[in-house]
């Protein structure tokens, strides 16, 4: 501990402090009554007091007095530091001693917290538990200080639960008190200070409870519309919505409400025009879409970019890249939009364009959208990722959801506006147009700003689809083991995937089941590995280079990259008792100047056959340059082409005795040396002799001293005990041309082995 300068907080036991004092002067440290900036660590017993704030507030790291007992036993260890990250778990939990109870919240959202409580040093407690310290409240719920609430525990907000676990501290109760929060409701300009719940202020808190739930009472029994106004809650904004969808109803937080009245404008709704209503609702939905946007920007993004720069950053930088990377572009270009039409609303003429705001800004719209849209998958799953890994981030979130300007829905749900915003200004657009008489001089643009929105959307629905088949690409790549570099290309799109059963013998053999991976020129044919297969190597082939290569895990074998342009005919085989879902390609390559036939049958049940076969004539047109994509397609019978069509034996089973037999013919030709069956069980497992001299030995008189281990000859075994002058001859095949005299062994001498 040499170096630390360390202070104390919460201990009551002077012993229990005498002895930690003296513990940290033999290991160095020096200790300082008062928390001054010198402190480096503060070592505390509970979760409170001034030095504990002010160590949270600035990171200073708070300790268990577990760090002193265990640093002191490896006080003999030179390498060892206290102020190293490795002792960072010593850090005091943010919940530590706390028996918190949960009130208002769902059964799952509670459940979920008491989880989060116990991980960080808390215990869960009921509303009756007189030894409860905390209450936690439900703000959008509650209405009303819980009557059977602890004295001496402080009631707050569910943002100190989840600010105490993002900060590693736990946060100033008086600055979450609940009955702060219900007084901001009732009188924003009456809002008084807080006091620290002691001994001297319950009465006046008791009194102060009792005046509010009669307030509370009173306000809801007479339907008070400021009350709800004030309510955070998803189903009461959802009242107030023209459409029933939150993102029509939401204030811009850019935006007064006075401000948002005089965007609505200053006619009657009554006496406003149809057209004129319509874009009214144009109007505020745009507001409202461009608040959220100004929420996500502000609430989370910046304050996570902040923190990114400091030591307690949430998130580094490539995951704020992948979450709001995209998001930015599509905020200007709406805010520069919403300005004129916000222009627009306050000079409000019958004849006044509307569709040339829209086709102004078309062009931006287009290339803002389709980044957001093609990789908002990735921008869920990092989201969904983070959310789940990262405790802290997880706590940001749900601050974040708590507040009012979020209307209590995620930065998933929220994020997901951009991607619904442009089919709702078409639907609006629609409306406008309906209610535009022809003679109007707006009729004509606004045409044209719904095909261009058109325009834009089907624009993004194409790049979002070629996207996404390149970044398929990469995962069939990825699966198919000794696949072509050159299928990965930026040109090139994944179309569709076929498995089939051969029937043939040209690619890979009849009965293979293998994969069509079809693109947008070329055809991937690779062969499907079964499990079972793998899992009977030989445990000694395993170590091996080729073995490691087989068992690597992808699912797939490359076969052939076959390009489009090679296959000149397409053959749909008709449909018989015998012959189903059949069909076959015909194939010439640049090299070979004859045709050769490979046919097929789906193993797929569920895939149509001729949907298949346009699908894959279709491309093939493409890359000819053909119009005419139903040339390339025949249908034949199966006799025409002389296709064995008989029923394949598909199973594990059968596989796996042709995988036997191939191996038995295999394992044959490797161990008969003169290839003659009734010599074959006498080669198998030899040994060399441990008889007769080894020296002056030719290598065939060597080999002819090996004799059979496994002893598959039963009738040696027979003759070997009754006559004792039989001897074991080596086979034909490996007796020496020169004659040896220790060539055979008699039955004595093997007596005496």
């Amino acid at each position: 501990m040499s170096g630390l300068v360390i202070c104390f907080t919460g201990f009551r036991k002077k012993d229990e402090l005498n002895r930690l004092i003296m513990l940290i002067h033999n290991m160095g440290g020096s200790i300082r009554r008062d928390m001054v900036s010198k402190v480096t660590h503060l070592i505390a017993n509970s979760c409170g007091g001034d030095k504990y704030q002010y160590a949270v507030t600035f990171r200073v790291p708070v300790m268990s007095e577990t760090w002193v007992h265990d640093m002191w036993e490896k006080r003999k260890e030179t390498t060892v530091s206290a102020a190293s990250e490795e002792m960072m778990s010593y850090k005091l939990k943010p919940f530590h001693g706390a028996r918190v109870c949960f009130f208002g919240f769902p059964d799952d959202e509670t459940e979920h917290m008491k989880e989060v409580l116990q991980e960080n040093g808390g215990t869960a407690a009921e509303l009756e538990d007189p030894s409860c310290t905390h209450v936690v409240v439900d703000e959008s719920v509650v209405q009303s200080v819980p009557e059977k609430s602890p004295v001496r525990a402080p009631i707050v907000k569910a943002e100190w639960f989840w600010a105490s676990v993002q900060n590693e501290g736990s946060a100033d109760e008086k600055d979450y008190l609940f009955e702060d929060y219900l007084e901001t409701m009732l009188s924003p300009s009456g809002r008084r200070s807080s006091q620290t719940p002691t001994t001297s202020t319950f009465s006046l808190r008791a009194r102060k409870r009792k005046r509010l739930r009669e307030a509370m009472s009173k306000l809801v029994q007479n339907e008070s519309p400021a009350l709800h106004k004030r309510r955070s809650s998803v189903s009461d904004a959802g009242l107030l919505s023209t459409s029933g969808s939150f993102l029509d109803c939401t204030i811009s937080p850019e935006k007064q409400p006075d401000e948002v009245e005089a965007v609505r404008g200053e006619t009657p709704r009554k006496i406003q025009s149809p057209r004129h209503q319509v874009f009214a609702e144009l109007v505020q939905t745009e507001s409202n879409y461009v608040g959220i946007l100004h929420t996500i920007m502000s609430m989370f993004k910046q304050p996570l970019e902040d923190l990114s720069e400091s030591e307690g950053q949430l998130l580094n930088n490539t995951e704020l890249k992948i979450i709001f990377g995209n998001l930015p572009r599509i905020y200007e270009v709406h805010k520069q939009m919403l300005e004129e039409l916000c222009w627009s609303a306050s000079n409000w003429k019958e004849d006044l364009s509307i569709g040339k705001v829209f086709l102004k800004y078309a062009p931006d719209l287009i290339k803002a959208y389709p980044p957001f849209v093609n990789f908002f998958e990735n921008t869920k799953e990092m989201l969904v990722k983070c959310d789940q890994t990262k405790p802290r981030f997880h706590a940001f979130l749900k601050i974040c959801q708590t507040k009012p300007e979020c209307g209590r829905q995620s930065l998933q749900e929220l994020l997901i506006r951009p991607v619904q915003r442009l089919p709702s200004i078409s639907l609006l657009l629609n409306d406008i147009l309906k209610h535009t008489n022809k003679n109007n001089q707006d009729y004509s643009a606004l045409e044209q700003a719904l095909s261009s929105i058109r325009e834009v959307m089907t624009h993004i629905n194409e790049d979002k689809r070629k996207t996404e088949g390149q970044l398929v690409m990469f995962d069939i790549f990825n699966d198919i083991d000794n696949c072509p570099a050159q299928l990965v290309s930026s040109h090139r799109s994944f179309i569709v995937r076929c498995d089939v059963v051969e029937l043939s013998d040209g690619l890979s053999g009849r009965g293979d089941s293998l994969v069509f991976f079809l693109f947008s020129d070329m055809m991937e044919v690779c062969k499907k590995r079964s499990k079972a297969f793998n899992s009977l190597k030989s445990p000694n082939t395993t170590s091996t280079l080729p073995s490691t290569k087989l068992s690597n895990g992808k699912p797939f074998k490359h076969i052939r990259l076959v390009p489009l342009s090679n296959i000149k005919r397409v053959i749909d085989i008709k449909e018989g008792e015998d012959c189903h879902n059949v069909f076959a390609l015909m194939c010439q390559s640049n090299q070979e100047m004859k045709e050769k036939l490979y046919s097929f049958t789906l193993a797929d049940e569920e895939t149509d056959k001729l949907s298949f076969l346009r699908i894959l004539c279709r491309q093939m047109a493409n890359t000819v340059c053909k119009a005419d994509a139903e040339n390339f397609l025949t249908s034949l019978d199966s006799h025409q082409l002389d296709i064995d069509t008989s029923e394949l034996t598909l199973g594990t089973l059968s596989k796996a005795l042709k995988f036997a037999s191939r191996t038995k013919m295999k394992v044959g030709r490797a161990f008969s040396f003169n290839k003659t069956p009734s010599k074959l069980k006498r080669a198998v497992s030899t040994m060399m002799s441990p008889f007769g001299s080894t020296t002056n030995l030719t290598p065939a008189s060597q080999l002819a001293q090996m004799r059979l281990a496994s002893c598959n000859n039963l009738n040696e075994l027979e003759n070997s005990s009754v006559k004792e002058e039989s001897s074991y001859v080596a086979p034909m095949s490996v007796q020496p041309i020169r004659k040896n005299k220790c060539s055979s062994l008699s039955a004595a001498a093997l007596q005496r082995l």
